[in-house]
């Protein structure tokens, strides 16, 4: 598998991401270790908050949120997936599968030793953390969700997202920077719009985003649907504090929240709410969603 590192200079000066780099190396059951970059700001001894993006963003979609989070006194970390942002990307589309980033996210949780964590996920953060809530329950005490959600063959996809599919796949150019201003309800001036850029030089970089739209299990004979359906069942049985914090105004997942609340037992009672962002709603919200996050954690920490 060759693998690429995006050259650190494309990091510096970013605006807004004035992080410290960390990095541990993670490995699924069929590749060799890969290097995966993470932020982690505030108190090592302060409860866990793991911000987990999606596509096509990194790290950078949370730069208005971890400081307040860690300021309030907890750890704050924000892994880049890999083939994205500052970890290691496998240059062909094919060297990724879901089960692939779901154990080298779960490696990454093993590697730092996480406990009591909470866990605040969005868009494809989301298909990969519940995974893992579901299966490393253990680890995880308090789940976010902020604008995602867990295909477990409930719906097939539409023509909207068959399109972005192939879009991601094929064109010439993939904007990651205009993609995140399309989804937001928000002005994303050209210096945010860089730093969502800045891990992807040119398309050598880029398999990991292009890859990620294939990936979300859309057909009954996806080989990704067994582990999602189990993932969904023990979501089922899931009775510890989970929060839906969704951008009102995103076509694709806006109202996604509904049945993650009817189904999973640890929604009941908890302060849902639909704010007004789009799909990327730390974009459009951040600070406010950081606020709302710590408000509900606040009882936690007494």
């Amino acid at each position: 598998m060759e693998v690429l590192r995006t050259p650190d200079v494309r990091f510096a000066n970013l605006a807004g991401y004035p992080f410290a780099p960390h990095y541990v190396d993670v490995a699924a059951t069929d590749t060799d270790p890969v290097r995966m970059h993470y932020v982690d700001e505030g108190p090592s001894d302060g409860q866990p908050i793991v911000l987990l993006h999606g596509e096509p963003t990194w790290s950078y979609l949370y730069r208005t949120m971890i400081p307040p989070l860690a300021a309030a006194g907890r750890r704050v970390l924000a892994p880049d997936l890999i083939g994205f942002g500052r970890s290691d990307k496998p240059t062909r589309i094919t060297d990724y599968t879901y089960q692939r980033h779901v154990e080298w996210a779960t490696a990454w949780f093993e590697a730092l030793d996480l406990r009591d964590a909470t866990i605040v996920v969005q868009d494809w953060g989301s298909l990969i953390g519940l995974r893992i809530a579901a299966e490393q329950g253990d680890r995880i005490a308090r789940i976010v969700v902020a604008n995602g959600f867990l295909p477990a063959g409930q719906t097939e996809a539409n023509l909207p997202f068959r399109i972005w599919r192939a879009f991601a796949r094929y064109t010439p150019v993939f904007p990651a920077g205009r993609i995140v201003a399309f989804g937001t309800v928000t002005d994303v001036p050209a210096r945010i719009r860089a730093g969502y850029d800045a891990p992807f030089p040119d398309k050598r970089f880029q398999a990991g985003a292009r890859a990620f739209p294939a990936l979300v299990p859309t057909t009954p004979d996806d080989p990704a649907l067994p582990a999602n359906r189990a993932a969904w069942d023990a979501l089922g049985r899931w009775d510890k504090p989970f929060l839906c914090i969704f951008g009102a105004k995103d076509p694709i997942l806006g109202r996604a929240d509904r049945p993650l609340i009817a189904h999973v037992p640890g929604a009941t009672g908890q302060p849902h709410a639909r704010i007004n962002g789009s799909h990327f709603v730390q974009e459009d919200c951040g600070p406010e969603l950081a606020t709302r996050i710590l408000d509900w954690l606040a009882p936690s920490s007494t």
